[in-house]
């Protein structure tokens, strides 16, 4: 072989390797999907203990600890977007009235604080879900472990009219209860922090008993069960032997804490399966273990993502908006951090004084775009792939307004190509996350056809645009861009 064969193939060779991986997508606004009705979170509205272990009497909590304009910027700035918040009771709301049979707030203001809150944020309204009911109806006689005292039909009338009182209760002080739960991971019994234990008889008997009274009380209130394996749990199967009762379940939730983003496509018939017409969706994700990463970044977002599309839901909660700066679970669950005034060590992220926050960039990154362009109610559209690629997901959908809106992940390794087909003739506007920025803006693109290069460990959403711009391939500016939601209210 000549010598200058040879170079021609070791070029060649060597260009095959640097071109980028490509795959085609077809956006088909002709089969829309489920409405997809926005993004919960859940408040630390009172204080755990570091690693979860125990229940402390201080106060520490949020938005309580913020200073005013701290809580003003939590607001308009992290918290713009959500739909729901996820009401930890018996945990973060676990005040009780003298006969401690009613959840009541434990310190003056929580109340208030989280009327503030959803007001000001401009959320729908609370998911309201037991850690534990209140120590009268323990059969230890505290939050923490145990179960019910007793299922006999009388105490579970009485128990179901105290949980009503309990709605009844945050109305009163002005919050809006779009959900409600009876127990978050019946299965789970420890004394760590609330819980209540209910094996599969004992879960099925309870919601026999609570669900017919919450949905004569609240009609309009969203009721879910299990909230740890859904419809595959052995409660949630005697309830789907129920006909009565299972009419007054409106969907299933599951907890697929920090799981790979992948299991939403191969295990799709767990999820699916059994579900009876009702809804499906994950109502807590975090990092049980570890702290947040790169690598978590791209997945937290896919599993958004793979839920919408694989599992058809119509929403996804994360668990908490703000951890506290020496908290050792925080940095694996929370979007932010806040330091309460009592943490003196400023070693431990120097950079937030006392009564402030900031963001944990690589899990707010995650889901900052999907609070920003995605808007509530928006139809999920079909998109047919040309492969079902695990570490390169897709997402479009309409927003109420009737505008196209693609999102679009790499976690490859390399970089990406995704060859879109919109059928929209119009202008899309580009932003990008990565684990260090969220929402940088990246220009304009003409369709019908996007022609998206996506470097690893990325998200980036397209948005239709009325007026023409600079091709996508302009120079993203460098700073990340924040302005309020547009079309979710």
């Amino acid at each position: 072989m000549c010598r200058m064969h040879a170079l021609t193939l070791l070029f060649c060779a060597a260009s095959a390797m640097a071109q980028t991986a490509a795959g085609r997508y077809t956006v088909r606004p002709d089969q829309p999907k489920q409405t997809i009705r926005g993004l919960g979170f859940e408040i630390q509205s009172d204080s755990i203990g570091s690693d979860n272990l125990g229940l402390p009497d201080k106060i520490v909590a949020v938005p309580h600890d913020l200073e005013p304009a701290e809580r003003k910027r939590f607001y308009s700035e992290m918290l713009s977007g959500f739909r729901y918040c996820r009401l930890a009771m018996g945990l973060y709301l676990r005040g009780t009235d003298p006969d401690r049979k009613q959840v009541v707030e434990r310190y003056p203001g929580q109340m208030r604080d989280l009327k503030e809150m959803q007001d000001a944020a401009r959320i729908e309204g609370f998911a309201v879900e037991y850690w534990s009911p209140t120590p009268y109806w323990k059969s230890n006689g505290k939050y923490a472990g145990g179960t019910l005292k007793r299922f006999d039909p009388d105490f579970l009338s009485q128990f179901a009219s105290a949980l009503v009182e309990d709605v009844r209760y945050l109305q009163r002080n002005g919050l809006k209860v779009v959900q409600w739960g009876l127990q978050n991971e019946p299965p789970v019994d420890h004394e760590k922090y609330s819980t209540c234990g209910y094996d599969g008889d004992q879960y099925y008997k309870a919601m026999k008993a609570v669900a017919p009274r919450i949905r004569e009380a609240f009609p309009n209130v969203f009721i879910h069960a299990d909230s740890w394996g859904g419809q595959s749990t052995a409660g949630s199967a005697l309830i789907r032997r129920d006909p009565q009762l299972l009419k007054l379940v409106d969907g299933w939730t599951w907890h697929r804490i920090g799981a790979d983003s992948n299991e939403q496509i191969q295990k799709a018939a767990l999820f699916n399966d059994g579900a009876e017409g009702k809804q499906v969706f994950n109502n807590e994700f975090e990092y049980l273990e570890g702290a947040a990463s790169d690598q978590r970044f791209v997945n937290t977002a896919q599993s958004i993502m793979n839920w919408f599309v694989f599992e058809s839901s119509s929403t996804w909660f994360w668990l908490h908006a703000l951890k506290p700066t020496y908290n050792a679970e925080a940095s694996g669950y929370a979007l932010g951090f806040w330091r309460p005034a009592d943490d003196k060590d400023m070693s431990r992220l120097p950079g937030i004084k006392p009564g402030h926050w900031d963001y944990n960039r690589q899990n707010w990154n995650s889901l900052a775009g999907f609070l920003k362009y995605l808007p509530w109610d928006s139809v999920r559209l079909q998109v047919d792939e040309d492969q079902v690629r695990l570490d390169n997901r897709i997402l479009a959908w309409k927003t109420p307004s009737g505008k196209l809106g693609v999102a679009v992940t790499n976690r490859s390794g390399q970089p990406f190509r995704f060859r879109i087909e919109t059928s929209r003739a119009s202008t899309f506007a580009g932003y990008r996350s990565t684990p260090r920025e969220a929402n940088v803006a990246l220009g304009r693109s003409k369709g019908p056809e996007l022609s998206l290069e996506v470097p690893d460990l990325a998200i980036e959403f397209w948005v239709e645009r009325e007026t023409s711009g600079p091709r996508a391939d302009a120079s993203p500016r460098a700073a990340a861009i924040r302005v309020p939601s547009f079309e979710n209210r």
